[in-house]
């Protein structure tokens, strides 16, 4: 019985300590949200349907000067014919949110923004559209019924006051397939995220600063970088796989100038059991930060620390900044 308490309780520290982190990591991104610049934050709300959280978290922890880039990048991933001229798919999503914000009015929000407007946008226009329909028996006088082939999607207008939503418990009639029902649009709207593809993962890495040491005239801490090996491109050479990482790490004060600074390269070395093994597995880059000069101008004001991580095989980069 013992055995068995102490694996529930180990059960639910490990529960807790994910969903602390969980909760950590939203709430800074939910920060750095608040703080974009009009332009990224107007792209960011457009495309809350097609984003992947991935992609949310780079662009949130991109440096400014970077987001144009990635924007950029985005639709570029998506584009069906890369050898023409225009981005159909970047049209198509853009035209849908017109059309929506002219077919959904009436909610107090713009009409991309209402439920019938994201169905809208995901899947395009219906096959058929209902009004009112009376066989599906909802308790409620007003709703749509819309038909994509034989999949249905109803919305409930419950107060027949144009306030639409989109059903998910309310299938009073059909309490047996409800469940089917609410997984079948689960998956087709996870399919239609899922508009670009990849071989793996976004290059991407998290990073930390643990302080140390801080006193008058010197400041100590380590920051860690922590590399997924899923989004890490390596070389065949011999009967291994390689790779270099480059690092630039800056740290500057209120007035952007360098007080400190750091450039190194970390060869990753494994065969292709080991890689398996590790695929789950992050890197961890430990890197320590002293300054015991010019402490002065850190006291000035806002502070950042700037990072730029290159993977040598494949080209890739990345930057991120966050305050000091």
């Amino acid at each position: 019985m013992r055995n068995r308490v102490s694996i529930a309780s180990g059960a639910i520290v490990v529960f807790l300590t994910a969903a602390l982190a969980f909760s950590a990591l939203s709430c800074r991104l939910y920060r750095l949200e608040r703080q974009l610049d009009p332009e990224s934050a107007e792209f960011l709300s457009q495309v809350r349907y097609i984003i992947t959280s991935e992609e949310r978290k780079i662009l949130l922890e991109l440096p400014a000067e970077e987001r144009g880039k990635f924007i950029e990048d985005f639709w570029k991933r998506r584009d069906p014919d890369p050898e023409t001229q225009d981005n159909e798919f970047k049209i198509e999503y853009l035209s849908r949110i017109d059309r929506a914000n002219e077919l959904f009015v009436g909610e107090g929000r713009d009409g991309w923004l209402t439920d019938r407007g994201r169905i809208y946008i995901l899947f395009g226009p219906p096959m058929d559209r209902i009004r009112n329909p009376t066989d599906f028996q909802i308790n409620a006088r007003c709703g749509e019924l819309w038909y994509y082939g034989d999949f249905p999607v109803l919305f409930v207008d419950a107060y027949c006051t144009g306030d639409f939503r989109l059903v998910t418990y309310d299938l009073t009639s059909l309490r047996d397939i409800n469940l089917s029902y609410m997984h079948e649009l689960s998956k087709a709207q996870a399919r239609s995220m899922q508009t670009f593809r990849t071989e793996k993962s976004l290059f991407d890495f998290s990073w930390s600063l643990n302080k140390g040491f801080v006193g008058e005239d010197r400041l100590e801490a380590l920051v860690v970088l922590e590399i997924p090996y899923s989004v890490i491109w390596f070389k065949s050479v011999g009967d291994n796989l390689e790779t270099t990482l480059d690092c630039e790490l800056s740290l500057r004060d209120a007035e952007k100038s360098t007080v400190w600074e750091f450039k190194d390269s970390l060869q990753i070395l494994l065969n292709e059991n080991e890689l398996k093994d590790k695929r789950n597995a992050r890197h961890r880059w430990e890197i320590p930060l002293i300054v015991d000069k010019g402490l002065d101008r850190l006291a000035k004001g806002k502070n950042t620390l700037h990072v730029k991580l290159t993977n040598r095989t494949g080209g890739e980069e990345l930057r991120k900044v966050m305050d000091f």
